[in-house]
């Protein structure tokens, strides 16, 4: 037995550490396995189940009030639509063939979960920023979701399908190209690279797309706790408080003492999670209040608080305490190796993103559920889509194209992924293909959505008619 598993351990560390010319093979070789044209192809399975039935089981332990606000926002269009239903994709996306290579996988990667944000350094850099999904599965995932994003995006934004498509084969490139780049770096080098706002700015096409960036970049800037909490708090008592914004911003309607103390006993396990210096720099800030925000699609009933602290000089700070629930990918991977699903997002966030929060941590509520932390706002910012031009979108997918190629680059095997995609466009053409037919899916089960609405078999609340 012992042997044996001397024999394991030998077979797996010389897998491991493969020459990179070894492994561009191994991926040259899994073409024979699955055709690169192949990945092109999505056709619904006889026996796929239900959408309106797999987006009612992701409601599982939701707020129960706040589940008509979530089918409200996915019913504007197909878009918030797909925004949505990571769920839902991901069970079709677990139909179809892959390579067998996994990556820790955003697990929501749609072209609005990518953006800026400010390092530590107070440098600005654009990446992957949503992790609630993270978890380890093919990259095909990833890729197939955020491809699909850009039609759908595109047809909002009322562009011709081969616009969109256009976009699709723009990011495929980016990422297959990228991803050859970082297969030739070393490890350390994968690990340090990002792409930060300046290199956006310097490498502009032309006067005016530069002058658009600094512009977006000043914006982002803005987007600081110091310019919000103005607009969301008050002073009652001589506490600063939220201001109630229902359904956005909210007191629960129980007891406050009650609630507070939860916060307050949950904050100090969290305390107790961050490092030495992360927690000298936290017990700077003094409690004064929590309220449950409503935020995105996807998430709207799961529960999200915001906490507002204050220096000693008055300094504002706001975190966000958000439920963390297994990721949609967990039923047709492997189980989280986390038990708390806090602690999954926050190492698959560490992973995979070029910079993290410093406040990022997770902690497990006296009911069981897990959360993670992280500031509200810090010069987060994404991409303005509705609306956009073919031209911006295209040279959009470029950067998230970039920046998927680097998670996975620090998480997996580039090199055979590489060799699996190759130099050619085979795969961003098959790409551009299964990006148009799983619009048209999402298209479908939009539909299905309205109908479901219609019927009385489920209820959305539209927020304009509140």
């Amino acid at each position: 037995m012992k042997d044996q598993a001397e024999t394991d351990l030998r077979a797996a560390s010389q897998a491991q550490f493969r020459s990179r010319a070894e492994r561009i093979q191994i991926g040259k070789s899994l073409r024979d396995k699955l055709p690169r044209a192949t990945q092109a192809k999505w056709q619904p399975p006889k026996n796929r189940r239900d959408p309106i039935d797999v987006l009612e089981e992701s409601n599982q332990d939701r707020l129960p009030e706040l589940i008509p606000i979530r089918y409200g926002r996915m019913l504007r269009s197909p878009f918030t639509f797909l925004r949505g239903s990571a769920a839902l994709m991901a069970y079709d996306l677990a139909s179809l063939p892959n390579i067998g290579v996994q990556v820790q996988a955003c697990g929501d990667c749609h072209l609005l979960n990518f953006g800026l944000f400010a390092t530590p350094e107070r440098n600005l850099v654009f990446d992957i920023n949503d992790f609630d999904e993270t978890h380890p599965a093919p990259w095909e995932w990833d890729l197939k979701r955020l491809v699909t994003s850009f039609v759908i995006a595109g047809r909002d934004s009322d562009l011709a399908d081969d616009e969109s498509q256009e976009a699709v084969i723009e990011c495929v490139r980016s990422y297959r190209e990228h991803l050859r780049e970082y297969s030739q770096m070393s490890p350390l080098e994968v690990w340090y690279n990002r792409l930060d706002m300046e290199s956006i700015i310097e490498t502009a096409p032309d006067a005016k797309a530069k002058k658009v960036r600094k512009e977006y970049a000043e914006k982002a800037r803005g987007r600081i706790i110091d310019n919000l909490f103005p607009k969301i708090t008050t002073s009652v008592g001589g506490r600063h408080r939220f201001v109630d914004q229902p359904p956005v911003i909210f007191h629960p309607i129980a007891a406050i003492e009650d609630f507070e103390a939860i916060v307050l006993e949950a904050l100090e396990d969290y305390r107790q999670n961050l490092s030495d210096e992360r927690r000298i720099l936290f017990d700077r800030y003094r409690f004064e209040d929590a309220a449950l925000k409503v935020v995105g699609i996807g998430s709207v009933g799961t529960r999200c608080f915001i906490g507002l602290f204050f220096s000693e000089d008055n300094h504002p700070l706001i975190l966000q305490i958000k439920e963390a629930r297994r990721s949609v990918l967990e039923p047709y991977t492997e189980k989280s190796q986390y038990d708390n699903q806090g602690q999954r997002v926050v190492m698959g966030q560490r992973l995979t993103h070029s910079s993290s929060d410093i406040f990022l941590g997770w902690v497990r509520g006296r009911g069981g559920r897990d959360f993670f932390i992280r500031q509200l706002r810090d010069m987060k910012m994404s991409f303005p889509v509705e609306g956009c031009s073919a031209v911006q979108l295209k040279r959009y997918a470029e950067y998230c194209g970039w920046s998927l190629a680097h998670a996975h680059a620090k998480s997996g095997d580039g090199a055979t992924i590489s060799g699996y995609l190759g130099k050619g466009d085979q795969f961003d053409q098959a790409m551009g293909q299964f990006a148009l037919a799983y619009a048209d899916q999402t298209e479908r089960d939009h539909a299905a959505l309205v109908e479901a609405v219609k019927t009385g078999r489920v209820e959305a609340l539209v927020e304009e008619d509140l």
